[in-house]
């Protein structure tokens, strides 16, 4: 498709499914090598950037963990002979990783606050804050040792800025990861590596499957999202190329929206 990427080598947490498994596969296209970091299988991903003329590999990963976060980075480098580009793609919206904006529809009191388990709130925080903070940092050193430079992007959401009743974990986390990737990139401004964060929109990926099938919550989301559908991951895929690449090389701890006109700010 294009060499915008040519010879650069990308680890892409959250890689085998959904908008890591679509960013994996674009930046193949573009002449990038992958490590796909996930806690599931990533094999199907790896033979995508395959066909694609791409070399891949797949590490198992569970970015909750220190110790997984610095050995997905390092695979990389041992792989590949250094890592340029980081994509944090791993989240979740519930305990169990499915959307709860549906049962927020049908059910409004359930997940508010005031009826919300500790345990869920923080293994949401858990993914989606401290997983990306540890991403990003192991990712960051080994920038930073080689000297090279290098551009990380954290995969937010439009739930950052607009609140949504009774989906608190995730709004709150995802509001978590736009701050540390503001910090982030004006702590890494000056030293070559460079951090930003795509905020989708509505996207038809595995954590939001069935929500055509329930009206509620499709007519909502639809209400907050101007062009009336869903976005796709390739969508947000080209997104997450153009902030890895070179063509945004004055931008760091910004965050770009593609979310169907959510944001016309």
């Amino acid at each position: 498709m294009g060499a915008a990427l040519q010879d650069k080598v990308a680890v892409v947490t959250g890689g085998a499914s959904g908008i890591g498994q679509a960013t994996a596969v674009r930046f193949a296209q573009e002449g990038a090598d992958i490590v796909v970091a996930d806690l599931q299988p990533g094999e199907e991903t790896v033979g995508l950037v395959k066909d694609a003329g791409r070399r891949a590999i797949s590490v198992p990963a569970d970015t909750t963990q220190e110790s997984d976060c610095d050995a997905m980075v390092a695979a990389g480098v041992s792989e590949f002979g250094h890592v340029d580009i980081g994509i944090a793609a791993a989240g979740i919206a519930t305990r169990g990783g499915r959307s709860n904006v549906q049962t927020t529809q049908v059910q409004p009191d359930a997940n508010h606050v005031v009826n919300l388990d500790t345990e869920v709130f923080q293994r949401v925080i858990d993914v989606n804050v401290l997983g990306v903070m540890m991403t990003d940092r192991a990712l960051a050193r080994q920038m930073l040792a080689q000297g090279t430079g290098g551009s990380i992007v954290n995969i937010a959401s439009s739930a950052a800025k607009i609140p949504l009743a009774g989906a608190s974990p995730y709004c709150v986390s995802k509001a978590g990861v736009w701050m540390l990737t503001k910090v982030m990139g004006l702590e890494l401004a000056a030293r070559g590596v460079r951090v930003n964060a795509v905020g989708p929109g509505y996207t038809a990926t595995p954590m939001v499957d069935g929500i055509e099938d329930n009206k509620p919550a499709y007519d909502f989301a639809m209400s907050i999202t101007p062009m009336h559908r869903l976005g796709t991951p390739a969508e947000i895929a080209a997104a997450c190329l153009f902030l890895a690449g070179e063509e945004s090389s004055f931008f760091t701890g910004q965050m770009l929206h593609p979310a169907g006109g959510q944001f016309t700010d």
